[in-house]
């Protein structure tokens, strides 16, 4: 497998961002980022995907009803190859139509957290968890995560210039949901991602643009695991990228923290192994393997409950016992144990 650092959620002067590709995939390349999707709100912008300084830049949109208030169900959509706004009103129509174009649809930023400064920071959370044929979740959005700090205006502006004293992780209701949407048999795969728009913050005489792509892209991303390199080929490369997104050969990492380039998590058993995304079948014990590039408190959790944890750069657990493996690990930054790695599960028949 092949690791790649992308970053999934971002927006352009097509919708509410600040910078178009060409600009976003130059910031990308200074946060050594090798794949971006831009989303921007419903519009799909053709004719962009492709290499710009080095960086695969490739266009999906950020889908939601504007008539329904207050605000709530956004959908990232991939690789549909079509315009999929007209669907908006319906979730369930919207997933299905993104579905039989062969595109993916994410739930974006499912649980948020309204901050009272503005109306501009109103919750946006995904609500009709009816929907069926979901490809999956996005667990941690750095800036949802960061408005539900904006509890005060002398805190926003303390904030806005250490932004990372307030990032822990993602919510915890919004792994719970996730566990038990795994409970039921639904195969949801998870990432993480900035929500960049580089829109410039205003806290009273102070003018700053608080995010840009660049530091954005330093934080929260999504680590794909490719079945062979990128070549430079925008076609053939895209088709991998989103073949490891639709498998879940992927993990959210927080690399703002310290890099996770370089995360393992694997299940053995006999000659048979599986990683992230992947399904296993027990021949005997199995070797679960977790190896991360720094140490941390790592976890392994079977069904949503914590089966062991460890401290270190690795975790070996040998169990009998079928189930949804997943890895969370947290490591010491900013004088706090936060969230740094979020694994895809394995599934262990």
């Amino acid at each position: 497998m092949v690791e790649v650092v992308a970053n999934l959620h971002m927006h352009t002067p097509y919708s509410d961002g600040e910078k178009y590709h060409r600009d976003i995939a130059r910031a990308a390349a200074k946060a050594k980022i090798d794949v971006v999707i831009t989303t921007d709100h419903n519009v799909w912008v053709r004719g962009i995907d492709g290499y710009y300084d080095d960086v695969l830049v490739l266009t999906g949109e950020e889908v939601h009803n504007p008539q329904r208030l207050p605000q709530v169900n956004h959908c990232l959509i991939y690789t549909a190859g079509d315009e999929m706004a007209p669907f908006a009103t319906n979730p369930q129509t919207l997933v299905s139509e993104t579905v039989k174009r062969g595109g993916l649809a994410f739930f974006a930023h499912p649980f948020e957290h309204a901050s009272p400064l503005s109306q501009d920071f109103a919750a946006i959370p995904w609500v009709d968890w009816d929907v069926r044929d979901v490809s999956g979740i996005e667990v941690w959005n750095y800036m949802t995560e960061f408005k539900s700090r904006l509890w005060s205006w002398p805190a926003a502006a303390l904030y806005a210039f250490v932004p990372s004293f307030v990032i822990f992780g993602p919510f915890a209701e919004t792994l719970r949901k996730w566990d038990a949407l795994l409970a039921q048999g639904k195969r949801v795969v998870i990432i993480g991602n900035s929500d960049a728009h580089g829109t410039p913050f205003n806290l009273g005489p102070i003018r700053r643009e608080v995010f840009p792509y660049e530091y954005l892209f330093r934080c929260v991303n999504t680590h794909l695991l490719l079945d062979q390199p990128l070549i430079r080929q925008a076609g053939r490369d895209k088709a991998l990228v989103y073949d490891a997104l639709r498998a879940g050969r992927c993990f959210v990492g927080y690399d703002l923290a310290g890099s996770t380039r370089g995360f393992q998590f694997t299940a053995r058993s006999g000659a048979d192994v599986a990683s992230m995304g992947g399904e296993l079948s027990r021949r005997g014990a199995t070797r679960f393997e977790i190896r991360c590039p720094s140490p941390g408190l790592i976890r392994l959790i079977r069904n949503g409950q914590t089966v062991t944890t460890a401290y270190g750069k690795s975790l070996i657990h040998m169990t009998a016992e079928p189930g949804i493996y997943r890895v969370e690990v947290k490591r010491l930054f900013r004088l706090w144990l936060r969230g740094w790695i979020y694994s895809n599960p394995i599934y262990l028949k």
